[in-house]
């Protein structure tokens, strides 16, 4: 709880898809990897600004599509990164797990050379 507000926090999509991809596989990096998220989870429950934002300018042109306007990144282990969007009322805060990848798709996905 944030100021008064509860936080809740959602899969969306390609997020859901890798979280469950994660989940099927039973090697060591896959488990490492969702360690991190679970410990990232339960900070942004305390602080969903927790993550680094991405400037504006940075921010594909696919999700701003989408009407979302901030986004959150967060490094995993193994060098995988999960970013994430806030939204809000007066009652609650929604923190929004957009994707969970690795570097390389990462820097695929905000077009990084």
């Amino acid at each position: 709880m944030l100021f008064g507000r509860d936080i809740r926090i959602f899969l969306k999509g390609d997020a859901k898809k890798s979280y469950l991809k994660l989940k099927k596989r039973n090697d060591k990096e896959s488990q490492s990897i969702l360690n991190s998220f679970e410990r990232i989870k339960e900070i942004l429950k305390e602080n969903p600004q927790f993550g680094n934002p991405v400037p504006k300018r940075l921010i594909p042109k696919k999700l701003l599509k989408q009407n979302i306007s901030n986004v959150y990144r967060v490094e995993l282990s193994n060098y995988w990164r999960m970013i994430y969007t806030l939204e809000g009322n007066k009652i609650n805060i929604f923190v929004f797990i957009l994707k969970i990848f690795d570097h390389k798709d990462y820097n695929k996905f905000f077009n990084y050379k």
